[in-house]
């Protein structure tokens, strides 16, 4: 199967959201029934990575990421900058999910590229973040995370996760 070259953001009339499976069923929850509930209301955006699809009906989903904005207290942040005492504002990457058919083609890779570069580019575009968090999920999501230089813990919390928005700028 080829997938299609681009992430597009989730729509149930181009998108056949009850047939993706990525294995955790909250995640799976989420995509089939709140991912475009949530984007009309502007909570958040859920992004997809479609699979070519020639016959011209829905297309499956082998991948997606969500992104939404929150903030958090400067000081736990893992940063050496003096930040302001009120809240900073971030990105969060609140979602990211492989299909299970699609599993071990780094697909997992490819999404969380495209969510940083994503995030990067809202900042860049006016929508003001100093880095992105994540809430990681489970062992496995945080094993996959760690592989990556650009993370760091954050506060003590090891289950939550920062990356300053001037390094996902260079990715």
């Amino acid at each position: 199967m080829e997938f299609s070259q681009s992430f597009a953001a989730i729509n149930r009339a181009e998108h056949r959201l009850k047939e993706f499976d990525c294995g955790k069923p909250g995640m799976n929850q989420f995509i089939q029934q709140f991912a475009c509930k949530h984007s009309k209301l502007g909570l958040s955006r859920t992004m997809v990575l479609p699979v070519a699809n020639l016959e011209g009906d829905k297309r499956l989903i082998a991948a997606c990421f969500t992104l939404a904005i929150a903030t958090v207290q400067g000081k736990s942040l893992p940063v050496k900058k003096s930040l302001p005492k009120y809240p900073t504002p971030v990105a969060l990457l609140a979602r990211l999910a492989v299909d299970l058919k699609y599993q071990n083609k780094r697909l997992g890779e490819k999404s969380l590229i495209s969510a940083l570069r994503h995030a990067a580019r809202l900042c860049d575009e006016g929508l003001p973040a100093y880095g992105l968090i994540l809430d990681v999920l489970d062992k496995d999501a945080l094993s996959f995370y760690q592989r990556y230089d650009i993370f760091h813990q954050l506060s003590d919390d090891p289950m939550r996760l920062f990356a300053p928005m001037s390094v996902l700028r260079k990715i």
